[in-house]
């Protein structure tokens, strides 16, 4: 495109923002504006928000029109909308009783309106759309605060920003699809979520075309669900395929059954699904892993659990060891694989054992693996050679657990007493132990009746099953890196029911682990544990350019993936929905691990095969079931592609000697979140957070969380910080800056 001159303006003497985009993260900012609004100090500002939706403060995610079958992927405790005391930098925090999580906001919703639907607990999984509600209600509670401040104008602008054009000044001139709406001293781009064209993707791209030539449907994107998901498209007679088994794909399948009237009804602690008829004749779901995600467990945690061998202490040890040395005065690149992956399995079996037996045994489990986990700190570790180095790292580990479990195996089988079993394993107190492995596989009755048998001389009861459905022999409930993995193993040409009520029975499995929670179940505890409460910690080996180029890139297309199986799934209210579909036959997964879609040209669908089931299916219609992942070139909105048009932001590269170099779409950013120019230097005036910036922070797509320092609000200070400097700096009080005129790289906030 041609790139009009740099136009001359007029310059108000209102110091002007505009924040692009007006979901959740505008919703943060202007709550931080407020908060600090003393620090305006006489002057004026004008505040422009963008948001293309119209809806400010939800945004299109969360969007209040959406249908009620989606869910938010959160517990309702653990959403907030304000900065609290965990923040660094967040000063002043407003008063608890002005700033609710979601829990709290619905109650008071509950108890003014009487509505059923906010009638939730704290564990609760809210639906999007009333999170969407609570964070209209924020952004209105904000604005009004802003408004109400003089010399403070908050414009509202229910439009898309195509583009931003430097005026002669130094600033921005803000442009929609009707031309210029404002001239921005300071521009935020908060503009979340979006999509991606599917250029030079095979798959995407053939679909498109066959759909072109055969009439056979094919919906690139999943979002709004109303706009590609009408009440007659699918129609009932049409067999559907969702190609994702996340939580996208989850919206997708309930808002096709139980939003067109299907019903949901108690069956024993199961749920029983009654069709309603207008539903499609099948849904067939399926991914390369052939499994949802894992039933999120209920969380009973009041702290998350802190690293003990996954540490940023212990990537930065490893790193200086053993990481790829790139250039004078650069940090050491790791391989995720090799270096991280090994604490991340060493810290799961730690959390895992410490649950199953208790903190005491957990001590003697971490001094067990001591030794190997200093080597493995002291370096040098090589490339990763088929999970060798993990297996390594948690064999000391694993020795300590197994002789624990062999010894209290001998105690209920009355070859040892408790206190001939103490010696069995150096430090253990078997008494402790026996009590805590009761109390989790059974529950606390049983544990006391244990306890009272083995003190008495007599042979502990074995319960016959767990409630939870664990392993009822002490020696078994082992942790299973790979079975974590790889919980279904279809053989090859396995009929489709066979892997179909393999696949029920675990989730009937999971499902009870989820529910017994994140304290009490060790399976759940060690991934709850790590992948979740641990993510600043892999954000500090990852972030920033921390890996090699071919271990970032592997990083995406495993480690993360494995990360949303493990961590990233969907309460238990939701998953027994998916259970009872699949139990009905409304919802097909029986095309297990390795699915791949072909075209028909002949009948003109496409046709889905199982990778290790003999499934055939023809399908009518195909979803793509799968979030995007941000990519500034490829982005069906324009404005990114127009920023690096005009040179002022360019795509961040992991360059790696020896590799081939990674371009995975994000922006390049300097420490403060300000883009970064063709030349290489900040350009003043843009900040950009959310998915563009995940080269700079991992963790993009997710609610803000209280009382846990969270990254989100974090860098919406650090932004703030800045943007009152600019306020108040040299260019708010020079109508023309020099030509010349570039800003010292903002000092990033320590975390």
């Amino acid at each position: 495109m041609t790139i009009p001159e740099p136009r001359e303006t007029g310059r108000s003497s209102a110091f002007a923002l505009a924040v692009v985009g007006g979901g959740p993260r505008a919703t943060y900012a202007l709550e931080r504006l407020s908060a600090t609004i003393g620090r305006l100090d006489g002057r004026r500002l004008a505040i422009h928000v963008f948001e293309l939706s119209g809806e400010f403060g939800s945004g299109q995610v969360y969007s209040v029109n959406q249908p009620h079958t989606s869910y938010l992927n959160r517990a309702a405790h653990q959403v907030s909308f304000a900065a609290d005391p965990t923040v660094t930098g967040a000063d002043p925090v407003r008063a608890p009783h002005e700033r609710p999580n979601l829990h709290e906001w619905c109650r008071a919703r509950f108890e003014r309106t009487g509505d059923p639907a906010f009638d939730l607990g704290p564990a609760d999984s809210p639906r999007r759309r009333q999170h969407g509600l609570a964070l209209r209600e924020m952004f209105d509670t904000y604005v009004a605060e802003l408004r109400a401040v003089p010399g403070v104008t908050v414009e509202l602008h229910p439009e898309e920003v195509v583009d931003l054009a430097p005026t002669a000044d130094g600033r921005m001139d803000v442009v929609s699809p009707a031309g210029v709406r404002c001239t921005a001293d300071q521009v935020l781009l908060v503009t979340g979520h979006s999509s991606n064209e599917h250029t030079g993707e095979a798959g995407p791209e053939a679909y498109l075309d066959f759909s072109q030539r055969t009439g056979a449907v094919y919906a690139p994107s999943a979002y709004p669900l109303q706009e590609h998901l009408s009440a007659r498209m699918p129609s009932a007679e049409s067999t559907v395929g969702c190609a994702g088994l996340g939580l996208t794909s989850m919206d997708q399948v309930l808002y096709l059954t139980e939003g067109r009237g299907g019903k949901f009804l108690p069956d024993g602690d199961r749920l029983r699904y009654e069709a309603c008829g207008t539903e499609p004749a099948q849904v067939y779901a399926f991914s390369p892993s052939g499994m949802f995600p894992y039933t999120r467990a209920l969380s009973r945690k009041r702290s998350p659990h802190r690293g003990r061998f996954l540490t940023k202490e212990a990537v930065d040890r490893v790193r200086e060891a053993s990481g790829l040395r790139v250039a004078e005065g650069e940090r050491r690149r790791l391989d995720f694989e090799a270096h991280v992956m090994p604490l991340i399995v060493l810290e799961m079996a730690y959390v895992h054992y410490g649950t199953l037996f208790g903190p005491a045994v957990g001590e003697l489990v971490a001094e067990g693996a001591r030794e190997d986990y200093e080597r493995f700190l002291a370096g040098p570790v090589g490339p990763a050679e088929d999970g060798a180095e993990v297996e390594r790292l948690v064999t000391g580990a694993e020795a300590v657990a197994a002789g624990v479990g062999t010894a209290l195996s001998a105690v209920l089988a009355g070859e040892l007493t408790l206190g001939e079993a103490d010696g069995t394993v150096p430090g253990l107190d078997a008494r402790a132990a026996l009590e805590r492995w009761y109390t989790v596989v059974f529950g606390p009755p049983a544990a006391a009746a244990a306890l009272a048998a083995a003190e008495g001389g007599r042979r502990p009861p074995v319960p016959r099953d767990s409630p939870w459905r664990l392993d009822t022999d002490p020696a078994l409930n082992r942790f299973d890196w790979q079975t974590l993995l790889h919980p279904v193993r279809p053989r090859a040409g396995a009929e489709p029911d066979e892997f179909r009520q393999a696949y029920l029975d675990f989730l009937d499995r999971d499902l009870a682990w989820a529910e017994q929670g994140n304290l009490d179940n060790p399976h759940k505890a060690g991934v709850d544990g790590v992948w979740r409460d641990l993510r600043p910690v892999i954000s500090h080996a990852v972030d920033g350019g921390g890996l090699s180029a071919d271990s970032h890139r592997q990083f995406l297309d495993r480690h993360r993936r494995w990360q949303n199986k493990l961590a990233g799934g969907a309460a238990p209210e939701v998953m027994k929905k998916i259970r009872a579909l699949i139990a009905h036959g409304a919802l097909d997964v029986s095309a297990g691990p390795g699915a791949t879609v072909e075209l028909d040209e002949e009948n003109g669908t496409y046709l889905l095969r199982g990778g290790r089931t003999s499934l055939r299916a023809p399908l009518d219609v195909l979803l793509d079931g799968k979030v995007h992942p941000f990519d500034a070139e490829h982005d069906v909105r324009p404005l990114y592609r127009r920023l690096v048009e005009r040179k002022l932001a360019r795509l961040w590269r992991n360059t790696t000697p020896g590799q081939e170099t990674f371009v995975p779409g994000y922006l390049d950013l300097d420490p403060g979140s300000r883009s970064i120019g063709q030349d290489g230097r900040p350009v003043e005036g843009i900040t950009v957070l959310g998915p563009a910036a995940a080269a700079q922070s991992t963790y993009q797509f997710r609610a803000m969380r209280p009382d846990h320092n969270d990254v989100v609000m974090r860098e919406i200070v650090v932004w703030l910080d800045g943007f009152w400097d600019a306020l108040h700096g040299p260019r708010a009080r020079q109508e023309t800056p020099p030509a010349d005129h570039r800003p010292a790289p903002r000092a990033k906030r320590q975390p």
